[in-house]
């Protein structure tokens, strides 16, 4: 008989650990034969150990490959030549998409056949093939941690300081933290004390993306704590101008807190964290929140609109609303809503962005406060010191505590009891660390 390799075909002298990626392949495309026992160009050698190859192949099929593909796969033995070889029988596979367990529903655990060899899936070819396979919410769980230092001591204290009482033993299992071939999941590189995966604000000049003024990562940590960080800039980010001409005051914001707020956590808890993170961009004029994945799947843009609520991350949500961060009643959608409307929502196939515009008015009154320099209102009770530490970070939003003491005149330790000062009361707040932070004028 003649062999040839073709996309139904592949041939192997031996067995290799690669039989695993070929299986995947034929079951993710249109099936084939693996033949064991026949070299490259066809020439026959025969298999010697069969039993032991019979094992490692059972191996492969039962524990290596999800989900599992028993039922569609069988084999025979056959004599060329005098010599035994062994014919591995691959059915297309009844789900539309398999993965190699060790490396997950990833384009390297994904792999599919063209021609004579394996390709290994696009995020996007992955992610249209998942949703007709799984929920949303088995991605977030089936995906094996990339990092490989797994630890939940921040994640401990915050079920602690909210009065749960997780037993170590089930501690991981009450929260999905592991596939279920038993390795830590993607979930729980997110929930990690460390972990690789970034969380990015970038605030630029003007009102495109042409010049960077700052960036910061609150990432490589846990989620929860990431979140909480990204909150507090929010706080940090939304100027407020007072109006001292009527009685009661009033105040007006640069953005509504609670709808960039709702905006934040949907963007975290919804995002398909398999393609990127969030990403939160600030402009003169705005701010941009977004989130990839687009609607999860049997979402419709009326259901959305509606606020009928379906977690794409259905673990992560659960762990949100238990640190009474998040509500499970639809409620942040029609918020935004009903502060902006629909034309803040741009919802494509494979993301969401939302828009929140800044308050014309507070721009216009900062500017004009930019224009004039120095607003003498600041100063108001203020003694020469905490004056002239107003003036210069006003200037230098990035100087150190060093440069501030040179700048005023005074020591180190007075600036250091200075800035506590404007910090409780209000007036200053510090983004950022001692090194690469920088000061924000709050009033």
């Amino acid at each position: 008989m003649i062999y040839v390799e073709s996309e139904t075909i592949e041939l192997k002298s031996k067995f290799t650990d690669t039989i695993c990626k070929d299986i995947v392949a034929f079951l993710n495309t249109s099936g084939g034969d693996v033949i064991i026992g026949v070299e490259d160009n066809g020439n026959v050698i025969g298999v010697t150990a069969i039993d032991e190859t019979y094992k490692k192949i059972s191996d492969v099929i039962t524990n290596q490959i999800e989900p599992n593909p028993q039922d569609i796969i069988s084999s025979e033995i056959r004599y060329d030549e005098g010599k035994m070889i062994l014919v591995i029988h691959v059915q297309k596979g009844v789900r539309p998409l398999y993965c190699q367990k060790k490396y997950g529903f990833s384009s390297a655990g994904c792999v599919m056949r063209v021609g004579t060899t394996c390709r290994n899936m696009t995020p996007e070819q992955i992610r249209i093939r998942y949703e007709k396979n799984f929920t949303d919410s088995d991605l977030i769980i089936h995906t094996p941690a990339r990092y490989g230092t797994i630890s939940f001591k921040t994640l401990k204290v915050y079920y602690a300081e909210k009065g749960y009482h997780l037993e170590a033993s089930s501690f991981e299992a009450n929260l999905n933290l592991r596939t279920p071939g038993g390795e830590y999941n993607l979930l729980a590189e997110l929930l990690s004390d460390k972990n690789m995966i970034p969380l990015i604000t970038v605030k630029f000049h003007g009102t495109d993306k042409a010049s960077v003024s700052e960036r910061n990562d609150y990432g490589n940590q846990c989620l929860l704590f990431s979140y909480e960080q990204i909150r507090n800039r929010l706080s940090a980010e939304n100027l407020c101008v007072s109006d001292t001409t009527v009685r009661p005051r009033v105040d007006k914001y640069l953005f509504d807190f609670d709808s960039a707020n709702e905006a934040v956590i949907n963007a975290l808890v919804h995002n398909d964290w398999n393609i990127s993170q969030p990403l939160i961009s600030f402009f003169n004029d705005r701010m941009e929140i977004l989130s990839h994945g687009g609607l999860p799947k049997g979402q419709t843009r009326e259901l959305f609109f509606r606020g009928i609520s379906k977690p794409r991350n259905d673990m992560l949500m659960r762990i949100f609303m238990n640190m009474n961060l998040s509500e499970h009643t639809g409620h942040g959608v029609p918020a935004i809503l009903a502060k902006y409307g629909e034309t803040v929502f741009d919802i494509g196939d494979s993301y969401i962005l939302v828009t929140i515009p800044f308050d014309k008015t507070v721009l216009n009154t900062i500017s004009k406060k930019q224009d004039v320099g120095k607003n003498a209102g600041i100063h108001v009770g203020l003694n020469t010191t905490e004056k002239k530490v107003i003036d210069h970070i006003m200037e230098q939003p990035k100087a150190t505590m060093e440069s501030i003491a040179k700048e005023v005149g005074v020591t180190k330790r007075t600036i250091e009891r200075t800035m506590r000062k404007l910090q409780g009361s209000g007036i200053v707040m510090r983004i950022g660390t001692k090194r690469s932070g920088q000061w924000i004028l709050m009033k």
